[in-house]
């Protein structure tokens, strides 16, 4: 649950401050996102029917469906979050039966791109939280703020380099207390949230109401056909992790568990959820690949959810701490894009995917007003940077042509192992 927790909650903070919520409605979207994200992991890992992979999988609000819940957010606000999250959620589960003609839009080029665009998107939105945001009073790049952010860095760089067992893996979440105690002793918190907040309320399915815009469906169908790729390599690595072979019955009944799963997360007013991979390597980590005993995570989930009084709290963390905590987050996602780059065969068409799909995307991520002249309709499809990256990465990976690869001498010698793609995203979970 601590690896989790950070970037559950790390998901409703961006979108809440990106289109400016009030206090409440963050902290309504953080109890929402923790219900849902309980409620699918208990699915996910117990099975219903032919919904659920019933492996040890932590389900969590997905950072791949932030660039597109922002850009809708801003045009149409949260109910066209939560509705074209609903209607879009058709494609995951319709395309579970599909997978491997899906697997092949996305080969590791491309996956490699939207991996690295995830986290290149979000750096800069935890570089404004570092320097203490734009609200109101507050000091952007003040030295307290940058210092605060500074030592929150540290401590989780600390934790994850040095720390064993459990305190490594939740080195983000400790972190992040670590550095909330810091701005307690300093007099930074406001505790008025949490005191008006109540302690205990039951879900409220709809509270925001929804609607339906056509564009923002088809940023939410891309960024679930992003995420059916993504999961699926999460699958595969906790198939290695556990012992498991992955048949095709198997990966349909995770991805359709993650569609219906979004779309009832989207009921219950919290952003679509996915796999978590970082859990794959707590599993890794421990050795205990339970699944029952990852669906008592689910339980604490869902209980924290039915507790506003914890979203109040987490409403409260000063800025700078999540900026040195997010920093952390959002650049280790950046490395496992990387690593995954790393791996791909280097030609000139694949670096041609990788140079252009990325430059596109970083294109409409530093400069979002390039698109302030289309029609709304483009500004909500291609206003994130990792939609821009998938789309031009997909198109370029079909469009240009395949050429066989000459092999010389050292290269006939040197095998390459089935396993190495695998591995590598393994090693990114």
């Amino acid at each position: 649950m601590l690896a989790a927790l950070g970037g559950i909650i790390a998901v409703p903070l961006v979108v809440g401050a990106a289109l400016k919520l009030p206090a409440d409605q963050i902290i309504t979207l953080i109890n929402a996102a923790l219900l849902g994200s309980g409620i699918v992991t208990i699915i996910q890992c117990k099975g219903v029917g032919p919904v659920g992979i019933r492996l040890p999988c932590v389900m969590g609000t997905s950072f791949a469906f932030v660039g597109a819940a922002i850009s809708i957010g801003l045009e149409h606000g949260v109910p066209a979050i939560l509705g074209s999250s609903l209607a879009a959620s058709v494609v995951m589960i319709v395309g579970s039966c599909f997978m491997p003609k899906i697997r092949k839009l996305f080969p590791h080029a491309v996956t490699g791109v939207v991996v690295t665009m995830i986290g290149l998107s979000l750096v800069p939105v935890a570089v404004d939280w570092a320097a203490g945001g734009h609200a109101p009073g507050a000091v952007y790049g003040s030295p307290l703020n940058l210092g605060i952010a500074a030592f929150v860095l540290v401590t989780v760089i600390m934790l994850v380099q040095f720390g064993k067992g459990i305190v490594s893996a939740a080195a983000v979440v400790i972190g992040m207390f670590i550095g909330y105690l810091l701005c307690v002793s300093l007099g930074m918190i406001d505790f008025t949230q949490v005191q008006n907040a109540p302690i205990f309320a039951l879900p409220q399915p709809l509270h925001y109401g929804m609607t339906f815009p056509v564009a923002g469906i088809v940023a939410m169908a891309i960024a679930y056909l992003v995420t059916m790729v993504e999961t699926t390599g999460t699958f595969m690595a906790l198939g290695a992790a556990t012992n498991t072979k992955m048949r095709g019955k198997t990966l349909a009944r995770g991805i359709l568990c993650d569609g219906v799963g979004s779309a009832f997360a989207a009921l219950m007013s919290s952003p679509p959820v996915s796999t978590f991979a970082q859990n794959v390597g707590v599993v890794s980590l421990t050795g205990v690949a339970s699944r029952h005993v990852v669906a008592l995570t689910g339980v604490m989930l869902l209980l924290a959810g039915l507790f506003p009084v914890l979203g109040a709290v987490v409403v409260t963390i000063p800025q700078p701490v999540l900026g040195g905590a997010g920093l952390m987050m959002f650049a280790m996602i950046i490395s496992a894009g990387v690593q995954l780059l790393s791996h791909v065969e280097h030609t000139k068409r694949n670096g041609v995917i990788m140079a252009v799909s990325i430059g596109c995307g970083l294109a409409v991520t530093v400069r979002p007003e390039l698109l302030s002249q289309l029609p709304a309709f483009v500004k909500e499809v291609f206003g994130s940077g990792i939609t821009v990256g998938a789309l031009v990465a997909v198109a370029l990976n079909l469009v240009l042509p395949e050429r066989p690869v000459e092999l010389t001498d050292d290269d006939e010698e040197e095998e390459v192992p089935p396993q190495a793609f695998l591995t590598s995203e393994r090693e990114a979970a």
